[in-house]
């Protein structure tokens, strides 16, 4: 697995490639945005590790341009701030990151997030599935999903990883109701160490690809207090 450093204080990324390299992961490094993205289409890594306060362009917009402009691989990205109140701002502005942690932390803390978002994609392989529903189509094996739009149209959807392994979770067993614990130990792990609202900023961005009006969801339901459902008839 091949890991991008993005992260301007030396002391810090040495730190965090150390740990890293321990561990067996191959890394790369480098201290300001546009170095990244850069980087990210030379390397095509799986992982990045994204510093929020870059110089240059910041690592919101760093992580902005990447989701918008996938490359062979759609990385996860783990996002590093300085407070935890600016993870607040980060999940708010449902940036396409799939994981916060707030400095200081500890390098053990830090390989099991990144062990956890690694982990997802070797979740993913072994069986071919394809859920159906009287607008979507998931095709686990192929990493493929469309909605159809009317009789004669259908729209194949630009998921990132996360989004796909969301909706297809959500496809596979719709009308039940999950909360955040379940969908973290699902698309996460049980070692997920974030803040269990990451999951509503993926759902939020899900929505915006998947509802005619996301502010009023026909597919993706809340149900509140609780979590959420996926409401779509089902196909032979």
């Amino acid at each position: 697995m091949d890991i991008l450093i993005v992260e301007d204080e030396a002391e810090i990324a040495g730190l965090i490639q150390l740990a890293l390299e321990k561990e067996g992961f191959s890394c790369q490094s480098c201290r300001d945005g546009l170095a990244a993205l850069r980087l990210f289409q030379e390397l095509q890594p799986d992982l990045i590790i994204l510093d929020l306060m870059l110089p240059g362009l910041d690592g919101l917009e760093v992580c902005a341009r990447i989701r918008q402009k996938p490359g062979t691989k759609d990385p996860y990205i783990l996002m590093l701030t300085a407070r935890s109140e600016e993870i607040d701002r980060v999940i708010g502005l449902s940036t396409g990151a799939d994981d916060y942690l707030t400095k200081p932390f500890s390098p053990r803390e830090l390989v099991a997030r990144v062990r956890a978002l690694l982990r997802r994609s070797l979740r993913q392989g072994g069986q071919h599935q394809i859920h159906r529903t009287q607008h979507f189509i998931v095709d686990v094996e192929q990493r493929s999903a469309s909605r159809q739009i009317s009789s004669d149209r259908t729209e194949e959807l630009d998921l990132t990883t996360l989004e796909f392994n969301l909706l297809s979770t959500f496809v596979s067993n719709p009308g039940r109701v999950w909360n955040r614990t379940q969908l973290i130990d699902k698309l996460w792990g049980s070692d997920f160490f974030g803040d269990e609202r990451v999951v509503d900023t993926h759902v939020a961005r899900l929505r915006k690809k998947l509802e005619p009006d996301p502010a009023n969801p026909t597919f993706i339901k809340t149900v509140v207090g609780v979590g959420y459902k996926f409401e779509d008839s089902t196909t032979p």
